[in-house]
């Protein structure tokens, strides 16, 4: 059993190592097709052929006695690089595809990247509320009321997370469970930015018309322009979107339970005696 155990614990540590591993550009040094891969033909290298790149960029350097064919990608040529000939079929599909690999992508594609990103995730941010809006309710009122507990409670969750999917790994009964847990932490995710959303934009809105009262759905897509505008920052982004989804998977989570659970007991009104049953005596048998 322990050898099971510790078996299990080093392949369940090189799978993740491998989905955690950032991709990187191959350095080629020979011709071929290379699908979904950002290829780097370095100074001091010289290739005789062809060599095709498809949904990939190309970063050359040295020289290439043959055809250079990139689809849907781009090319970065250094000065002293050597090209027989360039053709590039179509455009680069990281500049408008959202997580599109790109290592030679310009400045210019690269927002256009984030930019697509940020509004696919915000559209799957619209979908999640219109299947779930009485969870994204019940979360836009555990943050609105008790955001230090929604940020607790996302805290632990996140620490939880992977020894969870650590011992069903090792139980190999839960192996299917495993993606399962991580789509719904995905789901809560996306619930509770959805319920943040809703109260940005609902403040935001009331400040600028405080006389009126936005529909859930104004709110919503006022504050998910709001959250993506903050994100895109460079620095301040990553932190606001830390906090967001820290605090909205804890607002998710306390959604699924009820409001009295962690009400304080003054708060749940008094608790005394049931009163007697009224009516007219029962007659003795």
């Amino acid at each position: 059993m322990k050898y099971r155990f510790l078996f299990g614990l080093g392949i369940f540590a090189l799978v993740l190592f491998a989905a955690l591993a950032p991709a990187s550009a191959k350095t080629i040094d020979q011709s071929g097709t290379y699908i979904g891969t950002n290829v780097t033909v370095p100074a001091d290298e010289e290739i005789k052929g062809d060599v095709t790149v498809i949904g990939g960029d190309a970063a050359v350097d040295g020289r290439i006695d043959g055809e250079l064919t990139i689809i849907g990608g781009s090319l970065q040529r250094g000065p002293d690089a050597v090209i027989t000939s360039v053709n590039q079929v179509g455009p680069d599909l990281a500049a408008y595809v959202p997580f599109a690999p790109s290592a030679a992508a310009s400045n210019v594609a690269r927002e256009n990247r984030a930019f697509m990103a940020w509004l696919a995730y915000s559209a799957i941010v619209l979908i999640a509320f219109l299947i779930f809006p009485v969870r994204v309710r019940a979360a836009l009122d555990r943050v609105e009321h008790h955001p230090g507990l929604s940020a607790a409670v996302g805290v632990l969750a996140l620490v939880a997370i992977f020894p969870i999917a650590l011992l069903l790994f090792v139980s190999f009964v839960g192996w299917p469970l495993i993606p399962v847990e991580f789509l719904a932490v995905f789901a809560a995710i996306l619930i509770g930015h959805a319920a943040l959303s809703m109260l940005i934009g609902r403040r935001l809105h009331e400040m600028i018309l405080p006389r009126t009262t936005p529909s859930p759905l104004t709110a919503l897509v006022l504050g998910l322009v709001i959250i993506s505008a903050a994100g895109i920052i460079p620095v301040v982004g990553k932190l606001v979107m830390g906090l967001v989804w820290l605090v909205g998977l804890g607002a998710a989570i306390l959604a699924f339970v009820r409001e009295t659970a962690f009400m304080h007991p003054s708060a749940r009104g008094p608790v005394g005696p049931r009163p007697p049953i009224g009516g007219p005596p029962m007659p003795a048998a």
